[in-house]
């Protein structure tokens, strides 16, 4: 299960990266919290899914670390904090009036394997995630 529990390691800590794409990186930071097209309570919400990630990220990864010895139940549970972030982040869509970019950047921004940057990267950790759970049943 160790190679399991350090998959999950690397999305938990990948929960922080919200905090720094929304609110640190300047290219990304005015599509979001800096963006002024936004209303307060858009930036609320954005404040709000970037504590989110972090919170569900320092469970995660305390229950992967603190507790000994490690054992499926609580694996189980850190990878579920560890996955709340990025599964709502794939399902954000399903709400009317959602878009994975605002039209103003919807030019300037990139397009890897014709998805956005936070939908693959959301796919990717999602399924980082299957792969751990599949590991840790399968080797116990």
């Amino acid at each position: 299960m160790e190679i399991a529990k350090y998959i999950v390691a690397f999305v938990a800590i990948y929960g922080f990266g919200g905090l720094i794409a929304d609110g640190i990186v300047p290219f990304t930071a005015r599509q979001h919290l800096y963006n002024p097209a936004w209303p307060p309570h858009a930036k609320f919400h954005n404040g709000q899914t970037m504590l989110m990630g972090i919170v569900n990220g320092t469970i995660a990864l305390a229950v992967l670390f603190a507790f000994r010895p490690l054992t499926l139940p609580l694996f189980l549970v850190a990878t579920a904090a560890a996955s709340v972030y990025w599964v709502t982040m794939v399902l954000a869509p399903l709400f009317p009036g959602t878009a994975w970019f605002d039209p103003e950047f919807a030019d300037s921004s990139g397009r890897p394997l014709g998805l956005s940057p936070q939908q693959l990267l959301s796919y990717l950790l999602c399924g980082l995630l299957i792969v751990a759970v599949v590991l840790a049943l399968s080797l116990g």
